[in-house]
């Protein structure tokens, strides 16, 4: 198949590009799931995914004068899900009484669609109404509907707006403000809605008023809504993203003009509290007050005497430090909470406002070298739910009082897997510049530091993306168990280490991340953890794209690589549904001095005969409307093309998770792993 014929692949449900998929999914099910372990691994994995020990994890919110917790659920019983809510009281109980709000599995069952659930949207103060957002099949587009969570059921004659990209949020009882897809005028060259309107009840979306309209070579717009404790409407705050990382801010409220804020470019405005506006940065600023913030900075204005003066000096909350980054942010009635990393470990800090205008900062009593998340806040007391977890540490949610630093032991699951006489080092590998990477790494104490040890490598290095500590039963049962060890690169390109740990590898310093995870794999070689012939790499997305980059450029380092929903031709990322919203992590293919250090790297380019490229599994999902499929079925066509063994999947449905529901995760995990043992676990053991 010629290079030229390979763009029929992208025509995503072409009735040549599917009857290519066909053709390679049954080379690829005959191989993997023809292997007499893999429905062993199948059973095991879904006995994982669908265990009924699970933490149910919780989200604080009010249904009138009640506090409840809601909670999104699937089992072996309910593959779609239930949406569901508990009192917290109950929810303390071993086994809580659960009410049903909504079963996707019945509703996908009466309305023939393979219904995703997406979440919802809650009116604010009362919350008895919610917008919910239902995916056919897992793509980012969704349909949403009108919700009555007292009735529990859909509002006959409420919103319902039609499937596209973009959102909903209340404005109040009868209005919405929405970005959708209006037809291809209004929507960005990225494919996201660039047009914020106000719905009334009752009208047509299509009727509704337009308050902003973004430029087509915008990324998106977005839109939040700044409440008081009681729930009254402060602010509408209106943000046009000109690209992935930049963008303006814009205040709008009933009867008066659109107003430009005097924010950073990469940074705005993360909530409101006690009459603050708590904001943040991701660039060095200079604020209109004259005072200078350093990127990752926390900081906050008295919200009417800011509004009323930009140049009203701010108070700085947080300034991180070069090992610091913060990975989650929550409000409370009274407090702010961060989840404060540093050096890839967690913490939680609890600030309160004075009356000087001033933070006071207190640290939680929290379990240390762990992964510390926050899972949920409520708005009616200084209550949290944080989620902590580790390598080795199974999953618990904790409850927090934020007013008195309490802290509470409410679920926890027991170990998936024997963690006896494993143990988890953190190395750093010294990349091609000298910068020091850190890296994790999982394993038995006595395993042999001969290179003999079949190792699995994870990275992503991008987007501000932190790959934090965490518990994987998967990896553990499936991986740990059998002797295998794990290995997590924290690459430049991740937010690890806050804003400028990213910025450092974007556009034209690219190739820093992707040195990055070779100097992991080198150092896990060179400390005799593993060797060539027994090391896999792993990612998915943009991580996808770098194990396509470390396969093209050092294929010598690995003798296995999982490509998954990858990014791959990075010469036409830009113009593949989502890609155009990129060009500011990547550059732009279009400019010739761009194109030039893009294609440097581009593993669909960069691809050849002659070389020595281990076989690959890469797999994706037709229904992925971020990346594109064509990506991954190309580069299994190339490789091909050109001699080389290579493994493809496509699963029908999934979105850009590849899997819809818990049973096609689990036969994708399944598969993964039979691929993995086949190349790293059986001998022999050679890099042909």
């Amino acid at each position: 198949m010629a290079d030229a014929d390979l763009l029929d692949l992208e025509e995503i449900e072409g009735e040549a590009a599917m009857a290519w998929v066909k053709a390679q999914n049954a080379l690829s099910l005959a191989r993997l799931q023809g292997d007499p372990r893999y429905e062993g691994l199948y059973q095991e994995t879904l006995k994982l995914l669908e265990a009924s020990d699970r933490i149910a994890a919780p989200t604080f919110h009010r249904l009138g004068e009640r506090r409840v917790l809601t909670n999104f659920w699937q089992d072996a019983t309910h593959v779609r899900g239930l949406w569901r809510r508990t009192s917290l009281e109950s929810y303390r109980m071993e086994s809580p009484e659960w009410e049903t709000i909504l079963d996707l599995d019945a509703l996908a069952a009466s309305e023939g669609r393979n219904w995703v659930f997406h979440g919802a949207e809650y009116l604010e103060p009362e919350e008895n109404l919610s917008l919910v957002a239902l995916s056919d099949g897992g793509k980012d587009a969704d349909m949403i509907r009108e919700f009555d969570l007292a009735a529990k059921g859909f509002v006959e004659g409420g919103f319902q707006l039609p499937e596209s990209k973009g959102g909903a949020v209340w404005l109040d009882k009868d209005h919405l403000l929405i970005d959708r897809d209006f037809g291809p005028d209004s929507l960005t060259d990225s494919g996201y809605p660039r047009t914020l309107r106000l719905l009334k009840r009752g009208q047509k979306p299509e009727e509704a008023e337009i308050l902003f309209e973004a430029e087509r070579t915008d990324v998106f717009i977005s839109v939040s809504v700044l409440r008081d404790p009681e729930g009254a409407v402060k602010a509408v705050l209106i943000r046009r993203a000109r690209d992935f990382h930049c963008g303006d801010t814009y205040i709008w409220r009933a009867g008066e003009p659109l107003r430009l804020l005097a924010l950073p470019e990469k940074g705005g405005i993360a909530g409101l509290l006690h009459g603050r506006a708590i904001a943040s940065t991701n660039e060095d600023w200079t604020a209109p007050s004259g005072q200078s913030f350093k990127a990752g900075d926390l900081f906050s204005w008295d919200f009417d005497a800011w509004l009323a003066d930009p140049a009203a000096p701010a108070t700085l909350i947080l300034s991180p430090g070069p090992r610091e980054s913060v990975e989650g942010m929550g409000l409370t009635r009274n407090r702010l909470v961060l989840a404060l990393y540093e050096n890839v470990r967690g913490s939680v800090y609890v600030y309160s406002p004075e009356a000087d205008g001033g933070w006071s900062r207190a640290r939680l009593d929290t379990p240390q070298n762990v992964s510390v998340g926050l899972r949920s806040t409520s708005d009616w007391d200084d209550q949290a739910f944080l989620q902590i977890s580790g390598y080795l540490t199974p999953s618990s949610l904790w409850l927090a009082d934020l007013a008195t630093g309490a802290t509470e032991l409410v679920k926890s699951t027991p170990a998936r897997f024997d963690a006896t006489g494993l143990t988890v080092a953190q190395y750093e590998a010294p990349s091609a510049d000298g910068t020091l990477i850190p890296y994790f790494v999982v394993r038995r104490e006595n395993a042999p530091l001969d290179g003999s040890n079949p190792t699995l490598l994870y990275g992503y290095g991008g987007f501000q993306t932190s790959l934090l500590p965490g518990y994987g039963s998967l990896v553990g049962k499936l991986w740990l168990e059998q002797g295998g060890v794990y290995a997590s690169a924290n690459t430049r390109g991740g937010g690890e280490f806050g804003p400028k740990w990213h910025q450092a590898a974007l556009r034209e310093n690219r190739q820093r991340a992707h040195e990055d995870f070779q100097a992991v794999a080198e150092d896990l070689i060179r400390r005799g953890i593993t060797s060539p012939a027994r090391l896999g790499i792993e990612g998915g997305s943009q991580g996808g794209l770098l194990m396509g980059v470390t396969l093209t450029q050092r294929p010598d380092l690995i003798n296995a690589a999982v490509i998954s929903v990858p990014l791959f031709d990075m010469l036409r990322f830009h113009k593949l549904l989502a890609g155009a919203s990129w060009v500011a992590e990547y550059g732009d293919p279009e400019i010739p001095a761009e194109r030039a250090w893009i294609e440097a790297y581009s593993p669909y380019q960069q691809l050849c005969a002659g070389k020595a490229y281990p076989e690959v599994f890469i797999h994706t999902s037709t229904k992925d409307d971020r990346v594109h499929p064509g990506h991954a079925r190309r580069a299994a066509a190339r490789l091909e093309e050109l001699g080389y063994p290579a493994l493809f999947y496509e699963n029908t449905d999934g979105g850009h998770n590849a899997a819809a529901n818990l049973r096609e995760s689990a036969r994708i995990s399944a598969m993964e792993q039979v691929y993995l043992r086949q190349r790293l676990m059986d001998p022999p053991f050679s890099k042909a």
